[in-house]
C-alpha cells in the first residue's frame, strides 16, 4: 500500500520529516528492510568499476618486492606459467 499525503501536508512538512514520521511507526523488522533498501539505492547510484579499475586497485596494493619477482616474459610464455610447457 502505498500512502499518500495531501499537497498541504506536504507543505507544511519537508518529505524527510514525512518519512521519518512513518518509519519510526514501523516494527524493527520492518525499519531494517527499508534501511536495507536505501542503503541498495546509495549503492546503485555508484558508478562501476570496470574490471581494468579493479585489477589496477590490486596491483597497487603489492607490494615492490612481489612485482619484482613477477616474469617480464608472461604473455610470450603464458603455457609455460600456466600448464609448464617448454619456455619460448
Amino acid at each position: 500500500m502505498v500512502a499518500t499525503t495531501s499537497p498541504q501536508t506536504q507543505a507544511e512538512n519537508p518529505l524527510s520529516d514525512i518519512l521519518i514520521e512513518k518509519i519510526g511507526q514501523l516494527s524493527p523488522s520492518q525499519q531494517q528492510e527499508v534501511l536495507n533498501f536505501v542503503e541498495f539505492l546509495q549503492y546503485k547510484k555508484q558508478p562501476k568499476k570496470t574490471i581494468w579499475d579493479k585489477i589496477a586497485e590490486r596491483v597497487a596494493q603489492l607490494p615492490p618486492e612481489v612485482i619484482e619477482q613477477l616474469p617480464t616474459d608472461s604473455s610470450e610464455n603464458l603455457d609455460h606459467y600456466l600448464y609448464g610447457a617448454p619456455k619460448k
